[in-house]
């Protein structure tokens, strides 16, 4: 079934433009609502909490999908700004039926969206998304209201941010400390610019803060992990011994190490293995990356007897892949880590603790633990398009992709691949000539724009 409303990661779209508007998202809140009301395992007094990101939207969006849950009888915990794993935590630690990040991630203030969280603190399966679409788009929704004396209440929790900063130093190694570390933590002035000091500091580091001072406008503005070189220009300034940049809901993170260079998610990833590993704490020995990923991922996990699996681009196919088959370790070169023993989904606090544990453990400085990869030169470029047409049936897409892929000599590879949540298409092309992959990706883009527009 195609998707009419969700993407890859939830609902999202410019804020007060179809279908964030707060029509669509009131009846988005009913639709949860009226699911939530006939389940035969939901709570005598059936409950959503409701947590959001910095940007100025939130709180109408709040308000909308608030009002849809109250009328079908849903109670609503409100918690105010808080990271999106913190959500999953909560509607499972909470024994809520349901949890709702407002969030648009790493995207721009001006845009936002929503993301759903089953009981068990996992997002909700693409058959419960389709549910939702159908009562949203094609269903009358009145007729389903609750009587006057049965309609939901609303209520904020002052406690909720405690309860998540407790849950992520419980991540940490009890034997372990950060006394005497200095840490640059760039927030992104999102929804992590309060839990994420409060965790390091209170674990013992010296904490530079950047990207604290949200103001509803200024979310991932030139700051957070889509902008790590603020990040990686303090850490020399102040020679710290690590940063770590979150994004504006805070499940994603890139690091730096002490010289400065980026540490992105397939390095964490790589020394996450490995140390795990060695600790006999990989099941299976295998992590979990999606098609993202640069190859020399496979490489080095190879060489310490590591299976990489790759799934879409997207942290919920990650997740899903390793629930199947029981793996704990995955994520994806964004930044997205999963440690499923730890979180229901991706957690930028949770990964940065455990890139720490493992610099501990081996001894380490994380610039010497960043060198584990070497790797293969990467170029992605996204397109805007007006269409998304399935390539496999656009004229001249296959000749040419069929030509790259002869050009690259098995040295490389090309990967065209539409955004879940923009009308973007991404190119991404790895081999061993940089200069060589560029003209490739731009040849691919171009081919794109003008075909798609």
């Amino acid at each position: 079934m195609a998707k009419r409303l969700f993407g890859t990661d939830g609902i999202r779209a410019t804020a007060n433009t179809y279908p964030m508007t707060p029509g669509i998202i009131l009846k988005v809140g009913q639709a949860l609502g009226h699911l939530i009301m006939k389940d035969p395992v939901r709570n005598h007094h059936p409950k959503v909490v409701i947590g959001k990101d910095t940007r100025l939207s939130g709180y109408m969006v709040e308000q909308a999908l608030t009002s849809g849950l109250n009328s079908m009888g849903v109670h609503v915990q409100l918690v105010g700004p808080l990271p999106t794993p913190g959500i999953g935590f909560l509607a499972r630690n909470m024994r809520a039926d349901a949890g709702i990040v407002i969030s648009a991630s790493h995207n721009p203030f001006h845009d936002n969206g929503i993301k759903i969280f089953g009981s068990d603190g996992f997002k909700i399966s693409s058959s419960i998304e389709d549910e939702i679409e159908r009562l949203v788009l094609d269903t009358d929704l009145e007729p389903l209201l609750a009587d006057g004396s049965s309609v939901g209440r609303t209520k904020r929790i002052e406690d909720a941010a405690g309860r998540y900063i407790v849950d992520i130093k419980n991540t940490f190694p009890l034997e372990y400390n950060l006394e005497g570390l200095r840490v640059v933590l760039d927030c992104a002035n999102g929804a992590a610019y309060k839990v994420a000091p409060a965790v390091f500091e209170e674990l013992g580091a010296e904490v530079i803060i950047l990207g604290n001072q949200p103001n509803g406008f200024n979310v991932n503005d030139k700051s957070g992990a889509l902008y790590p070189v603020k990040m990686t220009e303090a850490v020399k300034k102040y020679r710290a011994d690590l940063g770590i940049s979150l994004d504006g809901d805070a499940d994603r993170v890139i690091m730096a190490d002490e010289k400065g260079r980026v540490v992105n998610g397939d390095h964490i990833l790589a020394m996450a293995a490995i140390h795990l590993k060695e600790l006999g704490k990989l099941p299976k020995n295998t992590v979990v990356a999606t098609h993202m990923s640069n190859f020399a991922l496979d490489k080095v996990m190879g060489e310490h007897g590591i299976q990489v699996v790759r799934t879409d681009v997207g942290d919920k196919y990650v997740v899903q892949e390793m629930r199947k088959y029981g793996y704990t370790l995955g994520g994806e070169q964004s930044g997205h880590i999963i440690f499923l023993e730890h979180s229901t989904t991706g957690d930028g606090c949770v990964a940065a603790l455990n890139v720490i544990a493992v610099m501990k453990g081996s001894g380490k400085k994380l610039s010497a633990l960043n060198d584990i990869i070497k790797e293969v030169p990467q170029i992605l470029i996204n397109t805007k398009i007006k269409s998304k047409t399935d390539l496999n049936e656009l004229p001249g897409f296959s000749d040419l992709k069929n030509k790259i892929e002869k050009q690259l000599k098995g040295q490389g590879r090309i990967l065209v691949r539409f955004s879940g949540t923009e009308n973007l298409a991404r190119v991404l092309v790895e081999g061993p000539d940089k200069r060589q992959i560029t003209e490739y990706a731009q040849e691919m883009a171009s081919f794109l724009e003008k075909n798609l527009n």
